[in-house]
């Protein structure tokens, strides 16, 4: 009736399905030596490392600037702006942006990104049609035009091409360039076949109908002004103008506005971007918000993001106050505003998911981002969606149509021709295959920094940007450094592990499962930092134990035996020979009461206070638990639900497994913590929803044996209930628990009562328990072999060679 973590199947054979000590580790990581202690490796860090120090401090200061690269396409449309007094209209109102236009050319003839991806010709094509106008309107830098017609020319094939990638707006905005040009007097040198094969193409996204998406299409119109010019309707664009005199943050599309309008509104905003960058504009701006997000998303992703604490705490408030106060940068950008929902949220802020009630399925299709398919934003979408508290129907449904739309899109494989990186296939895979609640910690940094130099740090608006702080080699040298480290002291911890199996006789109980490795595994992708290896140690120490006493009272054990070692952990005899009945007896009592001192006596050290009783408690509970199963069992009694989930929360094992290693975790946790309803609610959340999940599991076999569960006394207590009704009941309820432990842990961050990190525990535990079982028996199922191979065994190469 017992799971340690997973699987409540005995032992079908004595040879173990994960070694005593693991074959993940090296050979020479079990070499023979003298015994470990946890402290003998856990105070080892990264910034003792010089290179580790030099990169976290390099990574500290990219948080005090964006670093947006400029865009060449809209510094040549602010370039364009005349001086709007009747007397100097042939003059340019920014002539910085021309000079920047003329110092910034590129060898090719180009403008535009300097490292440009192959299928981003027409990109280029777009920014250096739009610098040569620039240049052209003024009469400056009849050299610098020449070598753009040149560049042009050589690369006009392009423009026709359907698998070079497109900015949004291309066939309206190149178009509207073409014939802006000839009022110039300038001959491009396009073939006229290619140039009215674009124009049919322009004339067609024109006029077709509005339908479904009308407000989203209107939006799409003003946001490519510059294409549109004099047909356009300025007073239906001037309605999109925000807070900070933009239109959609664009610099290009405020430019033309102004130059049309004269707004000052317009004016205040370009000449905002000049007092940032000088010379030249970004394509969009502002972007603080959603590039320090980036970061701390990606940094996160890495697994390095306890080294920022402090920065990232500065950030996460600054946006925090921006969302209460409703600002336009957050709110009026979908990819911004759901990706502070979710970094907030899991990092204890609150945030009300009625701030996501706009981006319901009809409303985000009649948007700007659903009428450009903007995938990108939909993806934030779901990832928000995963952060959800119970009776939160708007991300129920947000939920739901973000994930039939990405996988849609997935497989029809449109969501690989939009963007000249990689990053958005590879991210949308990864959020359909490890949603949130089962994604463990280290598996997820493993495969960040796994993709992290194949991902392209650029992506697409009216052209292409990139911000060089978000995904550089300085990150992921930092994370490649500190996973081995990591990996390191976990092949020592099981080295160690496996000595003491051997020394508390445990290897001699042939009818036990061996899964240390599983054990371990479970807390190493999970409390991963080095100064954490004693409550890892804790943990897989416990987790072994509980393991082989779920063994001994499920199948090997005859009752005298099981009251008998009862007895001696409650009474905690110092001597106890003469009250045992069996060599097992013995070795199981000895192994648990050296194991509980060795805690109890660690811990001391991190609590300055004796928590040896607290942990004993624990055992006591659980084998009374587990007695009282066993007793149910073999006299075939039959409890009520109430009786039976009162004692199977318990004898899933998670308290003796859990509970002593938050002792450990560095936090003080007083009597009153633990005592307390935070902690217990904490705790019964963590066991319920996991002993759901092995019931659901374990179904079959255990009806099969006559053996009760939850879904058994559904059955026969309710006896018009059908199996699929008991079936999703018991999905509900796991459902249920689930949202309610994440409600625990993140919405009572940063309050007074238990530490955030302890309090973080039951969350990953949570996590650990949604994919042991994801599919089956976690502990019978050899496919977390390989996950645990990835995190303890298999260290991390990297080539940072493709990252600037």
């Amino acid at each position: 009736m017992f799971v340690c973590l997973a699987g409540s199947q005995p032992p079908m054979s004595s040879t173990p399905a994960f070694p005593l000590v693991p074959a993940a580790i090296p050979a020479k990581c079990r070499e023979s030596g003298s015994p470990l202690l946890a402290t003998e490796f856990s105070n080892t860090n990264l910034l003792q490392s010089c290179d580790g120090s030099m990169r976290i401090q390099r990574i500290k200061k990219m948080f005090d600037e964006a670093h947006l690269s400029v865009s060449a396409y809209d510094t040549a449309w602010m370039a364009m702006v005349p001086t709007p007094t009747s007397s100097m209209e042939d003059s340019p109102l920014f002539p910085q942006c021309a000079r920047w236009i003329l110092d910034n050319q590129l060898s090719d003839g180009s403008w535009g990104l300097a490292r440009r991806n192959p299928s981003s010709t027409k990109d280029a094509l777009s920014s250096t049609l739009a610098c040569i106008l620039a240049l052209q309107r003024w009469g400056l830098g009849e050299q610098q035009v020449t070598k753009g017609l040149q560049f042009l020319d050589c690369n006009s094939a392009s423009l026709t091409d359907q698998k070079q990638h497109m900015p949004i707006g291309f066939d309206i905005i190149f178009t509207g360039m073409i014939d802006y040009a000839k009022d110039l007097g300038l001959n491009l040198p396009f073939k006229s076949t290619d140039v009215d094969a674009m124009l049919t193409k322009r004339n067609v996204e024109l006029t077709s109908g509005f339908g479904r998406n009308a407000k989203g299409r209107r939006a799409y119109l003003a946001y490519v002004s510059e294409g549109i010019q004099h047909s356009q309707d300025w007073d239906m664009v001037m309605k999109y103008q925000r807070k900070n005199g933009s239109l959609f943050n664009s610099p290009s599309t405020t430019a033309v506005a102004f130059s049309h309008l004269r707004d000052p509104d317009c004016l205040r905003y370009l000449c905002a971007i000049l007092d940032q960058f000088e010379n030249a504009a970004p394509t969009i701006y502002p972007l603080d918000i959603r590039s320090h997000l980036l970061i701390i998303d990606t940094l996160d992703g890495l697994g390095v993001a306890r080294h920022f604490t402090d920065e990232m705490k500065m950030l996460l408030d600054q946006t925090y106050r921006c969302w209460l106060q409703g600002d336009e940068e957050i709110f009026l950008d979908t990819t911004t505003c759901a990706m502070a929902f979710r970094l907030l949220r899991v990092y204890g802020y609150d945030v009300s998911s009625d701030q996501l009630s706009p981006f319901s399925e009809d409303c985000f299709f009649n948007s700007l981002e659903g009428y450009l398919n903007d995938k990108t934003a939909v993806l934030e979408l779901h990832k928000a969606s995963q952060i959800i508290y119970p009776e939160e129907p708007i991300l129920e449904e947000l939920n739901s149509w973000t994930m039939n739309f990405l996988k849609q899109e997935f497989c029809n494989g449109s969501i690989y021709v939009d963007q000249p990186g990689e990053s958005i296939s590879t991210d949308v895979h990864d959020a359909l295959t490890y949603s949130y609640h089962v994604d463990l910690d280290r598996l997820g940094h493993r495969r960040s920094i796994d993709q992290h130099s194949n991902i392209d740090n650029t992506w697409t608006l009216k052209t292409y940007c990139s911000c060089p702080n978000i995904r550089n080699k300085v990150f992921l040298e930092l994370a490649a450094e500190d996973f081995n480290l990591c990996q390191s002291i976990q092949q020592k911890e099981l080295k160690q592990l496996g000595r003491w199996v051997i020394e508390n006789k445990l290897d001699k109980l042939s009818f036990a499962r061996q899964k240390l490795g599983h054990c371990h595994f479970a807390v190493a992708a999970t409390l991963y930092a080095p100064e954490l290896s004693d409550a890892r140690i804790s943990w897989a120490k416990n987790c072994t134990l509980v393991t082989y006493v779920d063994d001994f009272f499920d199948v090997e054990g005859s009752m005298e035996e099981l009251v008998t070692l009862v007895q001696l952990i409650e009474n905690w005899e110092v001597d106890g020979s003469t009250y045992f009945c069996s060599e097992q007896v013995e070795i199981l009592f000895t192994a648990i009461r050296r194991t509980i001192h060795e805690i109890g006596d660690t811990a001391l050290a991190w609590q300055a206070r004796d928590v040896t009783h607290h942990i004993k408690d624990i055992w006591v509970q659980l084998l009374k638990s587990m007695l009282k199963e066993a007793e149910w069992s073999r006299n075939k009694l039959v409890p009520t639900m109430e009786e039976y989930m009162k004692h199977a929360h318990v004898t899933l094992a998670l308290g003796p497994t859990v509970l002593p290693s938050l002792y450990l975790l560095g936090p003080k946790l007083s009597e009153e913590m633990v005592s307390s309803p935070e902690y217990k609610n904490l705790y019964e959340g963590m066991s319920t929803c996991g002993r759901f999940l092995n019931d659901t599991s374990g179904f079959q076999r255990e009806f099969d044996e006559g053996t009760i569960n939850a879904m058994s006394l559904l059955l026969l207590h309710e006896g018009d209930r059908s199996m699929d009704d008991a079936v999703e009941e018991v999905k509900r309820a796991i459902e249920r628990e689930r949202k309610q432990v994440l409600k625990l842990v993140f919405l009572e961050k940063e309050k007074e009562g238990i530490p955030n990190c302890c309090k973080q525990v039951f969350w990953d535990v949570t996590k650990v328990l949604l994919l042991f079982y994801l599919k089956d028996d976690g502990f019978t199922n050899e496919r977390l072999v390989n996950l645990a191979n990835s995190i303890v065994d298999e260290p991390i190469c990297v080539s940072c060679n493709c990252l600037a």
